[in-house]
This record gives C-alpha cells, structure tokens and sequence, in this order.
C-alpha cells in the first residue's frame, strides 16, 4: 500500500511563521520493492476543506518528491495555509496527506509596531527584568488570531496570565543590527471576548548583557543597552473584521522579580517582587510607567518559523551527595546543557541557591577553575509560606553537578528536575554496534551537539564564551547533519555569517560576530579578528554539506555571494597562490605543538592554502549545480593554479611533503592535493608518522576531522579502526574510559590520575572531535550520500568491516525516507540489511566479498576488494563469503 507519511516544509513538519513560500517535500512509504513515484498532486488552500484554494497544481508527472517549489502564488501575512498532497507509483495511488503552515510578516510596512522599553539609560549596567503590559479588549467573536513577538534581549510572551508558545531563550542570539528574528504564534484559543490582556518580561540575554571571554574582559552592551519588546498580533473576527493590536507607547512597563539574569552568570529571582495578575485584565498591583519607544531598522527583521529554542529532555536527578569537603552537591548523570527545575516547600525568605559544575576534582570535590569567569548560579527567594516550582528562565548552564548552597529543609533528588535546552530539530540519525565503548562514544557526540546547539553553534556551555566559533562548526557539520535535521538551524545562523562578512569578504572567527570593533578585543584586533583558515571555510563548506545531505540547491543560492565573497579574499589575499592571512589557528591545540602553545607543527602556509585549495574546489562544483558557467571557468582555473603552488611548495623533489606531520599528510590526501605519482609515497609517510606516535594521533582541530578518511579512503580501513578504538591517551575512547559523556576540548581534560589540563581553556562539552561520527557512518556503517543525487536520492551502501566488530547498525532519516545499514560480522561470512527508502535508489557493496550466498534478488558484480549492486526501494538480507 501506497502512503505518504510525512509533508515537509523547508524539510520541517511544523512551519509557523514563514516569510516565503516553503519548499515542500514528502516521505513515502510501500510495502513493495523498486518503488518510483510517476505523479503529484498538490493543493493550498485557505480552508482545511480545500475549497478555497489557492493553488491546484493538477497531476504533475514527475518523479520529484522534494525540493518542490511553488511558484506564482501570492502568500497574505498572519494567515494558515493547509496543504495536501497525493502521489502516484506504478498503479498504486495514495490517499491525501494533510498539513499546513502559518505565514508572519510578509511586508515590513505592516508591523506598524514600536519596539518598547521598560528601561532607561541608567540601566545599561544592570541585568534586571523587567514587565511591559497592555490591555485590550476583544469585540467579537474570534475566528483566528496570531501574533508575531520579539525583542532586543530576551522575552516570554503572555496572555491572559499565561506563557505562549514553549520556546525559550527567544529570540536567540543573532548578528542583531543586521539580522533579527520574530517568532509567530495561533493565540486563537488564549482570547476571551471583552477584556484580555497581554504582556512580556524581557531580560538582557545576548543583546546588551555581559559576552565574551577573557582576552574580551567580558564587556556588555554589544548591541544596545536597553531591552525592548515588539509584538502585532491580529484578530479575525467570524463576522470578516480584523484588528491590529501593536506595541507602542501606551504600554506600560515595571520592574520584573527576575532582579538579576546573565546569559554566563544565571538568574536570581525574588517572588517577593512578583505582581500578582501583571499579565491579567484590569491588574492594578505594581507601581506601572510609561515605556519609551527604541530605534530600530525593522528592515532587518525576518521570520523564524522553525528552529526555536525549546526544552527537550527531562533528567532527573541521580544522587545527592556530600564531597569530602562538605558541599552537598546533586548528580544529574550526563553533562548537559539546560536549566534544573526545583520543587520545593518554603516560607517567606528561605532562599534555595544551586550552582552548576561540569565535573568533580581528583579528590571528588567541587571543580569550578575551568568555569573561568562565569558563574552559572540559580537562586529562589520564596515570597510566603508555599510550595513551588522555578526554573531559570533568561540563561542556561553547562552542568552534570550542582552545588547546592541554600535550600529550605532537606534536600531529595524528587527535589529537581534538569531540562536540556538546544534548539528543537528531530533526531534523523542513529548508530550502534557490539562494542560498548564505541556505544558510549557515540552516545558522548549526540549529546555533545544537544549542548552546543542553543541557538547557535557555540564551542562549550559553560564557561564565559559560549561563542559560535565557525571552526567547531566547520567540522562537525556532516556530523551534526547526521545526527539531528540541521536545516533550519543552520540556514538561520548562515545567515548571520554573510551578515558579518567584511566588505572585502572576510569571515568571523565567531558568529555573531562580537569581536570585531570591541575595544576589549585590541589584543586579538591587531593580529585579526577574522578570516583563518578552517574557521572561515565554514562559509563554503557547511552550505555545501547541507547540499549533500538534503538536496537543497536553494541554500546554495542563498549563500552563493558570501562563498564567492570568502574565495576572493583568499585570492586578493594570497601571495602567489600561497594563503596566509594574520591571525591564524593552523592546527589549533594539536599535541605536536611546542611546549605552553595551542598552535600545532603544521606550518600555517600548508593548512590555509590546503583549504584555499578544498573551498575553491566545493565552489566550483556548487557554481556548475547553479549554472554559473562564467565562474565555473573562473575558479576552476584558479582552483587548478592553487593545487600547482601547493604541490611544488610542500613536496620535496622526491615526492616527500616538507612538513612531516600527520595534519600535513591528512590534507593533502583528503582535499585531493597529492601529485598521483606521490600518493603512495604520501599514504606511506603517514603511516610511518602514526606509528611513530604508537599508533596514536597527534592532530588538532584541522587533522583529526579527517585522519580516518585519509587512511580508509587510501587502502587502510585497517589502521583507522585501529586509530578509532584506541583507549589510552590520546584518543576518542580515553574519554569514554575516564567515564565522560560528551566530548571534551582536549583529548587529555582529565588526566590519568584525576588531575586537571589547564582550567583556562578546559571544557567537557566541546563538540569538535566528534567529528569522528562522520567517519563512524560514512565508512564503518556504509552510508554514504552520492554527491551527483545528493539528499539520499541515490545512496551509496558501502559498510567496511573491522574493528573486531561483530555487528554494526545505523540508520538515517533522510528527507524520503530512513536509510539503513545493519551488518554482522560471522568470521568467513557476512550478514548485510539494509533499506532504502521509496522513490530512490540505492548501490549495495559488499566488502571484500568472494561469492554471495543469498542475493535477495539482486544480481552482484565482482568489484576489485567488494562486490556491488544496484536496486531500487525496500527492505534486503544479503549472505556472502568473505
């Protein structure tokens, strides 16, 4: 049977508040084999009945499934839109399948709204909270109502007393004078007729609180030194009227309980200050005042109609401890990224505090040294005598500890309750196999993503950073886009990284982008605040893995000018096709760096120009996907002059690479730099560079993504599993031995004897070497996108067996449909499953197959090293001998 399972909009199920007609897509699902959809229908409608339509497009007789771009439709503002779709494969036809999504503002004129402050210039210093409020009155009866909410800091929306919405942490964290989100909300069922009211408490968050790092002296006010809120909300009436309620100056605004909230400090919240009803009609408790209202350029405004902030997992607490020197302290189990939810009885005064801590000390006692300046702090005063339930609501924390520092009574582990928070996207990847630790490691990525993902790609969660370094980013991107539908995520921060270009096309080394022009930052300013090697080719590079794993041309359009723009800086900026540009990370905390350096051996010269090479590359590829022939011609030959400079500059006469480490082996074999005639030499010379480590990697941010491809890819499966499953200092399973759950900054952050890498720099939740999981998919389990029909519309099913695994699964949500891989290893046999989703097609190989046994109607075709296949949709079981 024929069915469609899911609609997808811009590759999400749920949009509510989009500035542009999504793209849409959908998932099919049959019984049978060598399924391909023949034909669509589709239909929008401004009725769930479909008869208002406002686009048939009539049966379509193409195979496309996604990437489906309606055109010559005109969209209306604040208005549902309902979507069906049905197909047709074969002599099958689908039922229709149902959804819809919700459009914001689609014309900047029609906001007629203020952003307004509670505040004045005396509160630049300050992190208080504060109310803004308004009532209105209903005169009718609603038929629909949205609103579209946001905020220079952070806000909560209320109506009528209650929160709308789940999201937190909104309207996250952007490149604020150029780029701001709006969030949109169906607050039909939260209008009564007659008197209502509504209102939000607005907190600094990243606009105008306290940023940065040590080298910035953690300065505020990046932004602006004032919050302010901005809302339109739009009332339809069953007798065909509208009203528009907007924020302007006849809002009134008063201090919040929330006396103190730090995006690295925490929040201190007084219930004694809570006005009861503020968010209520006819409230008349507090002491309200006239808001001002705030300039802002509401060009720059643009909808967010997926991707929010929302709390995700519920962990209770584990235990609850004393440590040797007496602190009592909460164990949740799991570094993590969220906020601790605290049930507790009090009366008036009692005072809970809890501060939050990644790890305990050798001796087992309380470890704040590597929070550095931040205080990750969360403390309650009860207002009476009550039992209550608080949460922060205006920071997060890094944390699997907390201390806790006052409570009324004796504290249980019923008592709290940790939420993660990241940014909501649907968990699309999976991986297991026989060994635990590999298990474990994979179990340390995931959740390495889920705390780094809050909003933006940040490096740790901890500590007073919290920035989105573009390396990081960088190099977990296939990782990431594996593991959780990165999409709107990444599209959204993207965004922000063309935003804080240069004019010349230089790329921030964090975005936003709170270095540049911060007098805090001149240490950092003379050397450069922008534009290194591997940070910067996030530019090119995470658009163009988005590509491959979506199918999605239209990011490439979107980033088109800023990968162009990031390329011809490194042209203009490259001496003789050699690049190398002031401030540079090379191979950033590689454990061949001289003693007290964080800069690996690699010369600087061999990694920039190494990436001029590989960005060059991926942009002529996406600029033939565009059609861009002029630039195809342009930068192929440029590519082609790079490859030339570099392949004369860093290998010898005799086909030896000048710099004889593993990160300047790596490059060069997997950017496709080595002259043919040398790569064996190459592959040969790594090989003797890792045994002269015992087997072990000595690379940092720029070699390790790729260490194991360059050996798989080149004939030594072998070595990478060995290099994978290595457990003592340094490797990937150091940490899962040392009982980590996340990925650490440094391959050592906890030595063997419980002691301390440096606190200055020393997370326990830095998602970067987990990058490995690209490799553990890719290669180990065997799915592997076809970059000519990328989005998984051909996949590549290619396990390699090693590891003395004896059997490996993992699957793949893809925008079809799932991808699976499950093989098990039986000595002189070999068990391979595998699923390939409706509408594509897939390649099975065989590794190192001698005769297939059960070819489940499948004809095979000896390869050199494997046997290979080609089949359509379903569900296969193939036996062979190895």
């Amino acid at each position: 049977m024929l069915k469609i399972t899911e609609i997808l909009m811009d590759y999400e199920k749920e949009q509510t508040g989009m500035d542009h007609m999504p793209q849409l897509g959908w998932k099919l699902e049959s019984d049978g084999r060598n399924i391909q959809q023949e034909a669509y229908e589709l239909d929008i409608a401004l009725d769930q009945d479909f008869c208002d339509c406002v686009y048939r497009s009539g049966k379509v007789m193409e195979n496309a499934s996604a990437q489906i771009m309606v055109k010559n439709i005109s969209l209306k503002s604040m208005t549902k839109y309902f979507v069906r779709v049905k197909v047709w494969a074969g002599k099958e036809e689908s039922c229709w399948a149902e959804t819809f999504f919700v459009t914001g503002i689609l014309n900047t004129q029609e906001w007629k709204a203020l952003f307004i402050t509670a505040e004045n210039d005396e509160d630049a210093a300050n992190s208080k909270g504060t109310y803004v409020r308004k009532d209105f009155c209903v005169n009718g009866k609603v038929k629909e109502a949205f609103v579209c909410t946001t905020a220079l800091g952070l806000y909560n929306f209320y109506i009528n007393g209650k929160k709308v919405g789940q999201d937190e942490l909104t309207p996250g964290w952007t490149s604020y004078r150029k780029h701001l989100c709006y969030q949109t909300y169906e607050v039909t069922d939260c209008l009564k007729q007659g008197g209502n009211a509504m209102g939000a408490i607005l907190a600094a968050g990243w606009y105008k609180g306290k940023m940065g790092f040590d080298g910035l002296a953690n300065t505020r006010n990046h932004y602006g030194d004032r919050t302010a809120f901005l809302a339109r909300m739009a009332v339809r009436y069953e007798d065909g009227r509208e009203e528009i309620f907007v924020t302007d100056t006849s809002w009134t605004g008063e201090d919040a309980p929330v006396i103190f909230a730090e995006i690295y400090d925490g929040e201190v919240y007084d219930a004694r200050k809570e006005i009861p009803g503020w968010a209520e009609p006819g409230s008349n408790g507090g002491n309200w005042r006239a808001v001002s209202a705030v300039d802002y350029d509401m060009n720059v405004l643009t909808a967010q109609g997926s991707g929010k902030v929302r709390e995700m997992d519920e962990v209770p607490a584990k235990r609850i401890f004393t440590t040797p020197e007496g602190d009592t302290v909460i164990d949740f189990g799991q570094n993590m990224t969220g906020h601790i939810r605290v049930h507790a009885r009090g009366k008036a005064g009692d005072v809970i505090e809890l501060h939050c801590f990644e790890v305990l000390d050798a001796k087992g006692n309380v470890y704040l040294d590597n929070l550095r300046g931040a205080k990750e702090a969360m403390k309650y005063t009860f207002a009476r005598e009550e039992e209550i339930s608080y949460a922060p609501s205006f920071t997060f924390m890094g944390f699997q500890y907390a201390k806790i520092v006052s409570f009324p009574g004796k504290p249980e582990v019923e008592n709290f309750t940790a939420y993660t928070l990241h940014t909501k996207m649907e968990k699309t990847g999976s991986f297991e196999c026989s060994n635990q630790d590999l298990n474990q490691l994979a179990h340390n990525i995931l959740w390495g993503l889920k705390g780094n993902f809050v909003d933006v790609p940040t490096d740790c969660p901890q500590r007073n950073e919290r920035l989105g370094w573009t390396g990081d980013a960088q190099i977990f991107c296939r990782t990431a886009c594996f593991l959780m539908n990165t999409y709107s995520f990444y599209r959204k921060w993207l965004r922000d990284v063309e935003a804080d270009q240069t004019p010349e096309g230089g790329v921030a080394h964090v975005v936003p982008d709170i270095i540049t022009g911060n007098t805090g930052a001149d240490w950092l300013l003379q050397q450069g605040s922008h534009s290194a090697a591997a940070w910067a080719d996030v530019a090119v590079i995470n658009p163009w893995t988005m590509y491959l794993t979506y199918g999605d041309k239209e990011i490439l359009r979107l980033q088109y000018q800023s990968m162009k723009g990031w390329i011809d800086f490194m042209k203009d900026h490259s001496v003789d096709y050699i690049w190398n540009y002031k401030l540079q990370f090379g191979d950033w905390v590689a454990l061949d760096a001289e003693e007290g350096s964080y800069f690996g051996a690699t010369p600087n010269d061999l990694t920039c120009t190494a990436y001029f090479a590989y960005s060059t590359q991926l942009f002529v590829k996406i600029a033939e996907i565009l059609g861009r022939t002029e630039d195809v011609k342009a930068y192929s030959e440029l590519h082609k002059k790079i490859v030339e400079k570099f392949q004369k500059t860093f290998f010898d006469r005799n086909g030896v690479m000048t710099a004889q480490t593993q990160t300047a082996h790596i490059v060069a074999l997997y950017f496709g730099l080595v002259p043919e005639k040398y790569r064996e030499k190459t592959v040969n010379g790594l090989l003797k560079l890792l045994d002269k480590e015992d087997g072990h990697l000595v690379t940092g941010f720029v070699g390790t993504p790729y260490f194991c491809h360059a050996l798989s890819q080149n004939g030594h499966v072998k070595e990478a599993y060995d290099l994978l499953l290595k457990d003592d200092f340094p490797s990937w399973l150091y940490q899962v031995k040392m009982g980590a759950t996340t990925v650490w900054e440094h391959w050592d952050g906890i030595k063997p004897d419980g002691t301390m890498w440096s606190p200055d720099m020393n997370s326990f939740n830095h998602y970067a070497y987990g990058a490995i999981g690209e490799w553990m998919v890719r290669v180990a389990a065997g799915i592997e996108i076809d970059e000519k029909k990328p989005g998984y519309k051909h996949t590549v099913i290619y396990p390699r067996f090693g590891g003395n695994l004896g059997w490996l699964k993992a699957e793949y949500k893809s925008v079809y449909g799932p991808v699976k891989a499950f093989w098990e290893d039986q000595g002189e046999k070999a068990v391979l499953h595998v699923s390939v989703p409706a509408n594509t097609t897939a390649t099975i190989c065989l590794d190192r197959a001698k005769k297939v046994t059960e070819a489940d109607g499948l004809e095979f075709i000896q390869c050199e090293g494997y046997m290979k296949a080609e089949t359509g949709s379903g569900d296969y079981r193939f036996v062979f001998e190895k």
